[in-house]
């Protein structure tokens, strides 16, 4: 029997013996009955003997891995005369990430590192796969963060939107549509001396979002442990990737019901019809300037283009008179920060597999993002890992899971004081 099983089975026998105690003291008894105490005794006998077992087995694992990493770490503390907590270590003593999956993997056989044990969940009075010394770990707070900081990297749009981290499952904020034009909500009015003014209420609402959970669950081959370079970079990156795709998605295209409500989805996206006689496949200055002009005063300077790459030659032939309206790298003007599509009419460009194809609505959009609100869980991504879900298979299980949620701040678009057009931070052109 091999120390995880021993273990278990001591939690058995001293949650029986816990058992007989409470059900004297639950019945108002201080002393036990003999056939209660001759029960009692047993099982006590039976957890020294199986402590017994469990010290001789740990000894024999810590032997035949001569010492282990952590001993030769606290070696090296007593030779320079410092004092060594890795527990305060957010690397938990682990020089990468790919080192910490071998020792994951390594773990399984016998006796786990003990730089494992650290932060893990202790083991139940049953088996328990996902916690503790039963065979998950929980992974390194230091690479906890390197996947949340991966996953906004490059095209990432959480940290576009107006994003609160919360330490709950919900947030409620307040919600306000109502313009100085209109009305209802607060207005001003022009009084005469001395004169009642005109009283107003305030017309408030209220937007609540909820976390909702995007979890990527990733088995890796005994095979590939062996790398641990290869494995470490091959992890991080692939679970950011995923986090990041799926939370644009949502962004964009979104239910609502368990993830968040997409822009795309919402009754605050304005379409801008193509242009009179305009043939198919082609793109328009003008289309790209009624676009601009559907955007709320001041949301211009913050908005981004997005367009799919069927999109993207289209725009190397536009030009007002005889200037061209985009500029993409390398055309003798300083890039925008984060924009390497360069920029159109002075807003960078954002290449994604979320726009539409070539012609078809939504294959170019122009969006002020900070009319977006999202949550997150506070502290970004939660990591785990067990040894045992692909056992058969010969692989590790790592999780990665995210909690968002998101939907725009307008729930309709905007009617202007003068103007037929309505208004909206969020912009597509039709289909062509």
């Amino acid at each position: 029997m091999n120390i995880r099983a021993l273990k278990a089975k001591l939690a058995t026998v001293l949650g029986q013996a816990r058992g007989i105690t409470d059900k004297a003291a639950a019945e108002g008894r201080d002393t036990l009955t003999a056939d209660e105490q001759s029960a009692f005794d047993g099982h006590m006998a039976a957890s020294q003997q199986l402590r017994a077992q469990i010290t001789n087995l740990e000894a024999l694992a810590d032997a035949e891995a001569g010492m282990g990493t952590v001993l030769d770490l606290g070696q090296q503390a007593q030779v320079t005369g410092t004092k060594l907590n890795v527990a305060d270590d957010p690397k938990r003593g682990f020089k990468s990430f790919g080192e910490y999956a071998k020792a994951v993997r390594a773990g399984a056989g016998g006796r786990p590192d003990e730089r494992l044990l650290i932060g893990a969940a202790a083991p139940t009075t049953f088996s328990n796969e996902s916690s503790g010394g039963d065979g998950g770990f929980a992974i390194p707070p230091e690479y906890s963060r390197e996947v949340w900081n991966l996953s906004l990297m490059e095209d990432s749009l959480i940290p576009m939107t107006d994003n609160t981290p919360i330490q709950g499952n919900s947030m409620v904020f307040p919600q306000d549509e109502t313009t100085p034009w209109g009305t209802d909500g607060v207005r001003a009015y022009w009084s005469a001396e001395a004169a009642a003014a005109t009283q107003t209420k305030v017309k408030m609402g209220v937007a609540s979002l909820r976390l909702n959970k995007l979890m990527a669950l990733m088995p890796i081959t005994d095979e590939l442990t062996e790398d641990a370079s290869a494995l470490g970079a091959y992890l991080l990156d692939k679970g950011a990737t995923s986090i990041r795709w799926k939370a644009n998605e949502a962004i964009f295209q979104g239910t609502g019901a368990g993830q968040p409500q997409g822009l795309m989805n919402s009754a605050a996206m304005v379409e801008v019809a193509k242009e009179s006689g305009q043939a198919a496949s082609t793109l328009d200055p003008k289309n790209l300037a009624k676009m601009i002009a559907r955007l709320p005063p001041g949301s211009y300077g913050k908005s981004v283009w997005v367009i799919g790459p069927d999109s993207l030659p289209a725009l190397f032939t536009l030009s007002l008179g005889n200037y061209p309206i985009y500029l993409p790298q390398g055309g003798g003007v300083p890039a925008l920060q984060g924009s390497p599509y360069g920029s159109l009419l002075g807003r960078p460009v954002m290449v994604s597999q979320h726009a539409e194809a070539f012609s078809s609505a939504g294959d170019v959009q122009l969006h002020d993002l900070s009319y977006y609100r999202t949550i997150t869980k506070a502290g970004g991504i939660e990591t785990a890992t067990s040894m045992h879900l692909f056992f058969d298979a010969g692989a590790t299980a790592f999780r990665v899971t995210f909690r968002m949620d998101g939907a725009p701040k307008l729930k309709a678009a905007i009617s202007q004081a003068k103007g037929a057009n309505t208004l909206s931070p969020f912009v597509r052109l039709g289909a062509r």
